[in-house]
């Protein structure tokens, strides 16, 4: 049998696949290396969102090829989106590869395993389940289970925006039963989780294939000032009632949180579901991708600035001090310096508590190739930049206004320095000294002092022991600074 080490790259999506890829092999009776130098398989889990984990992954498998020359038994696999997307395109440019297997091929990895070692020619299995899709459930062991886990709900995407990759390499959308998805949950709630985040590409357009839930509150309303009545209703979906549904029968889960939704998808039942259940995290990620209607347009969104500020604003409303964070690309083909800046005015507006930027670079099988990519390396950079500084300094300020109050806390682990690290229900990350026994446990934490990205933290009741954590950023001036006069 083999020991195995997987490298992982990209979402979180390939986190959660490079953990059932583990089980997988544990179960065949594989067992994992301390390891690359004493690896039989390595096995690298790929992203193809953006061009650089692509240039990633060249450099890793050159990396390993050297080992390979020293040790030709060792064998090397290559998972994932960069492998659905090229197939055996890519075995022509990484000749040292063994085997290339997709996303939905994670189950059959032990029999492709022994099918590789059998033959002189690389292995490929890049198959889509789409007659009869497979979702692999966390084997939930005690003691390997983490504090916060991830269970897959929907897999695939039936949007088509220009830029995204993601409806190749995953296919269209697939959704799994309710009843599997509650089981599991129970099953890792059983076994030490205390959070959980539901996983899918776009997760809040899940729909029950067995029809099993019941309508969720507010269901089919659409009171939309600028979303139309036939769209507005195309836009629901029977997220929320699965959001309930694992409330109700999972009330030991103390957290609840999900992972990508489309702003299209944000809907009056999801506002309410927010709005009504406790476990429910206060903070969504909503990918909105530009400020600017004609980008927009030329992104395939699907929706306007105005739709996005609207639903965002019903739902800060339903849920006082919820958080919103995003996405943004720059540089899309043929956005203008006037497109960038209404970017830059939807930020303000909204109010991001944190920005992922990237800059838009082409991928291939995409219709934005189509477009030309006309804005320049420069002009990409200091947007980026731009949109950064702001992003950080809003987050910043925002971080320095939660010092003196009072946040719930779920400790999830210790973090670089040895504190405790763990997150409000905001999605704030909290550092404070303590015990183990603190470890999965929600907590009341005082909150002292924010760091750039992070708060600072004491535990009402709970000695200082332990390794403490870093010190925070000095508080915000409270008036403008006065040069000194030089004569």
């Amino acid at each position: 049998m083999a020991r195995f080490t997987v490298i992982t790259f990209g979402c979180q999506m390939n986190s959660h696949d490079s953990e059932r890829i583990g089980e997988v092999l544990r179960g065949a009776g594989h067992s994992e290396a301390e390891g690359l130098e004493d690896a039989d398989l390595v096995l690298l889990n790929t992203c193809s969102i953006r061009e650089k984990a692509e240039q990633k992954l060249r450099s890793e498998v050159g990396r390993i090829a050297l080992l390979k020359q020293k040790r030709p038994e060792l064998t090397i696999a290559v998972a994932g989106c960069v492998a659905q997307q090229e197939g055996e395109n890519l075995l022509r440019r990484m000749p040292d590869v063994d085997l290339l297997l997709g996303p939905d091929n994670i189950p059959e990895l032990p029999r492709l395993l022994l099918e590789a070692e059998g033959r002189a020619e690389p292995v490929v299995r890049t198959e889509f389940d789409l007659d009869a899709p497979h979702f692999l459930a966390a084997a939930a062991e005690p003691g390997r289970t983490p504090v916060s886990a991830f269970v897959t709900v929907m897999k695939g995407c039936n949007e088509r925006c220009t830029y995204c990759i993601v409806p190749h390499t995953r296919g269209p959308e697939r959704y799994r039963p309710a009843r599997e998805i509650i089981d599991e949950v129970r099953r890792l709630v059983g076994a030490g989780a205390r959070e959980v985040t539901l996983l899918g590409q776009t997760v809040n357009s899940y729909r029950d294939p067995l029809a099993s839930l019941p309508p969720a509150p507010g269901a089919g309303e659409a009171p939309w000032q600028h979303t139309r009545g036939l769209r507005a209703r195309e836009d629901e979906s029977e997220f929320a009632a699965l959001l309930r549904a694992i409330a109700a029968e999972v009330p030991e889960l103390l957290r609840l949180r999900y992972t990508s939704p489309h702003p299209r998808h944000l809907t009056v039942s999801l506002i309410r579901a927010h709005q009504d259940l406790r476990v429910l995290a206060r903070h969504v990620h909503l990918p909105v991708q530009a400020g600017s209607d004609r980008v927009l347009r030329r992104m395939l969104r699907r929706y306007s600035s105005a739709e996005y500020e609207e639903r965002v604003a019903a739902l800060r409303q339903a849920v006082p001090g919820v958080t919103v964070a995003t996405d943004m690309i720059v540089g899309f083909p043929g956005e203008t310096s006037e497109d960038f800046e209404q970017t830059l005015a939807l930020v303000e507006r909204v109010g991001f508590s944190i920005i992922y930027g990237f800059k838009y670079s082409e991928r291939p099988y995409t219709a934005a190739v189509n477009l030309g990519d006309d804005v320049t390396e420069a002009e990409k950079a200091e947007r980026l930049a731009r949109l950064i500084a702001m992003g950080d300094r809003m987050r910043t300020d925002a971080l320095r206004e939660q010092v003196g109050t009072r946040q719930s806390v779920l400790f999830e682990g210790r973090g670089k320095t040895g504190a405790l690290r763990g997150r409000t229900e905001r999605s704030e990350i909290v550092h404070a000294a303590g015990p183990d026994s603190l470890i999965g446990q929600l907590r009341e934490v005082e909150v002292t002092g924010s760091f750039k990205n992070s708060l600072l933290g004491e535990i009402p009741g709970v000695d200082a022991q332990g390794p403490q954590p870093r010190q925070p950023l000095p508080g915000k001036p409270s008036g403008p600074r006065a040069l000194p006069v030089v004569p």
